[in-house]
């Protein structure tokens, strides 16, 4: 015995067969031309008034990006221009770009950098443009470095960190890759060093309930473990003046945060190594 088939419903052919015999019984050719025309009608209206709202939503984001762009200065615009195209050919090192790693860019301005509805407009249209552009990762590097002093791009590594430990699980390969971008910038191995100890020690103590350790605080300002009291002021001293909140004001105040995040992190470890030393 063959396996049981389901029955299929005849779906919405055979009763639109039967109005139209109906139709031309009732009132002959006319009627159902009348009728099928009438139908088409709007079906072609429905589309019109479809096609016209996606002209009119993608104008009205056009015109709200550019409104936003033209209250920002130059240099503001073009640092999360090269931020965005950077992170997207992160992504697309691969050789593509997934909708997973377009959601985590995405996420990260949202989220981490508290941006709201009109300024993700703008975020999604720098995607946008980014995705798919000839510009190979160490032409925007270059173009990055040329445009800004060194403590942008303190803050353009402390980013690259803050999307890759967005994620469940950070590779060799992408810390092996932040080290690359770090020396293009010509970023000193101290300053690397706190920056990626500083995101590994939050990684390594996500969702837990417990404080970090001594060994954490270290890698924080920089150091090695055992660090002498001379070692360990310096080193604060050295990032405090490189992280300064006011040394990347002009970048826009959600970068002013990140650094004032990064100084807060700072002075803990300082605090912390300084009581305890």
């Amino acid at each position: 015995m063959s396996p049981y088939r389901r029955h299929q419903s005849p779906g919405c052919g055979g009763l639109f067969l039967i109005i139209a015999m109906i139709l031309l019984i009732t009132g002959g050719a006319p009627l159902l031309f009348n009728v099928v025309g009438v139908l088409l009608m709007s079906v072609f209206v429905f589309f019109v008034i479809v096609m016209v709202g996606i002209w009119g939503f993608s104008l009205f984001i056009r015109y709200k990006v550019s409104q936003y762009e033209s209250h920002q200065s130059d240099e503001r615009n073009q640092f999360v221009s090269l931020l965005t195209h950077i992170l997207v050919k992160i992504a697309e090192l691969d050789g593509h770009i997934t909708k997973d790693e377009i959601a985590a860019i995405n996420n990260f301005f949202r989220i981490n950098l508290h941006y709201n509805q009109e300024q993700m407009y703008w975020v999604k249209e720098l995607i946008k443009d980014a995705t798919g552009t000839p510009a190979t990762l160490d032409e925007l590097l270059s173009e990055f470095k040329g445009q800004f002093g060194y403590q942008p791009r303190l803050i353009l590594i402390e980013l690259v960190f803050q999307v890759l430990y967005s994620n469940d699980k950070v590779s060799k390969a992408e810390l092996e890759l932040t080290e690359k971008i770090a020396r293009f910038l010509e970023i000193s191995q101290f300053e690397y060093g706190a920056i990626r100890g500083r995101f590994q020690a939050h990684y390594e103590f996500r969702g837990r309930q417990q404080t970090a350790d001594r060994a954490t605080y270290y890698e924080i300002l920089g150091l090695s473990a055992g660090a002498s009291q001379e070692e360990i002021k310096n080193a604060y001293r050295k990032l405090s003046k490189e992280y300064h909140p006011d040394l990347v004001a002009h970048l826009g105040e959600e970068f002013r945060q990140v650094a004032e995040e990064k100084m807060k992190d700072i002075n803990m470890a300082y605090q912390h190594l300084k009581k305890t030393g």
